[in-house]
């Protein structure tokens, strides 16, 4: 079929003060030294590549002692206008939740502030009209129910199993989220058996990702339903993409990986 790209809209955040000073999922190690400069340059190469495409990319401001705030996507769920904030499970990383939600408030959103345990668009992911969500390791099953009371929306919970892919964004992308023909592509081993079986009777058109694609955070990924965003050694994924239409840009974010996220994790998508 052809693919056409759709005006998408982001919030990012600049990786100014970006380090790796705690441990909170496998990717990170106190000990290999971080490099802010590098990890900035990575994200404006993404950032640039949304605007080249002609998207609306809008920044909040990065707080010092916040290095994860980079990783806009967690931080908030925004479906028709509606902003539901995270309310991360790590201590580290709590204010954020906060931060993301003054910025929606002060730029005129109505926002919901959670009373269950998530950590945003990293495990809310929209499909057509469902929302697929992702618990195990960051967000509780009863933040699920809170998001469907409150978009009115059907939410599918997914267990994930494998503490590498601890956001539902590391482990599935939507490629298309046209109600009419949604695309999503996954790796199935990152999912429990219960979890798997709900996907391939949703989707059965989906594309499976090997896990030495997947390792790589290669399903990290960003479509705007022709240009898909992918991590530049998912070089099979890639091409699994192209036979499917679209059309991978690879962006290297291999500093940021360093933190667990990579290009899904810094676009925070702004849906009204």
């Amino acid at each position: 079929m052809t693919r056409t790209a759709t005006p998408r809209h982001y919030l990012m955040c600049r990786p100014t003060y970006f380090e790796v000073s705690y441990e909170i999922n496998p990717w990170m190690d106190t000990a290999i030294e971080t490099d802010a400069a590098v990890a900035v340059r990575q994200w404006e190469a993404l950032r640039d590549a949304y605007l080249a495409w002609g998207h609306t990319v809008e920044y909040i401001d990065p707080i010092p002692g916040l290095p994860d705030m980079v990783y806009a996507a967690n931080g908030a769920t925004i479906v028709d206008g509606l902003v539901y904030s995270a309310k991360f499970r790590h201590p580290e990383r709590q204010p954020e939740g906060p931060a993301y939600q003054k910025w929606f408030a002060d730029a005129g959103f109505v926002t919901h502030t959670a009373e269950q345990v998530n950590e945003g668009e990293g495990d809310m992911l929209v499909v057509g009209d469902v929302i697929l969500a992702g618990t195990g390791f960051r967000t509780d099953r009863a933040a699920h129910r809170e998001l469907a009371d409150l978009s009115g929306r059907e939410v599918v919970t997914l267990e994930l199993v494998n503490p590498h892919f601890y956001h539902l964004d590391t482990a599935l992308t939507v490629l298309d989220a046209d109600p009419a023909h949604p695309l999503i592509a996954y790796h199935p081993e990152a999912f429990s058996p219960a979890s798997q079986a709900v996907l391939a009777e949703r989707y059965p058109d989906a594309i499976h990702v090997a896990a030495s694609e997947a390792a790589h955070l290669g399903l990290n990924a960003v479509s705007d339903g022709l240009h898909v965003v992918v991590a530049p050694r998912a070089t099979g994924f890639a091409e699994q993409l192209r036979e499917r239409g679209f059309e991978p840009h690879p962006v290297d974010t291999t500093e940021l990986l360093k933190g667990g996220g990579g290009a899904k994790c810094c676009t925070l998508e702004i849906r009204r």
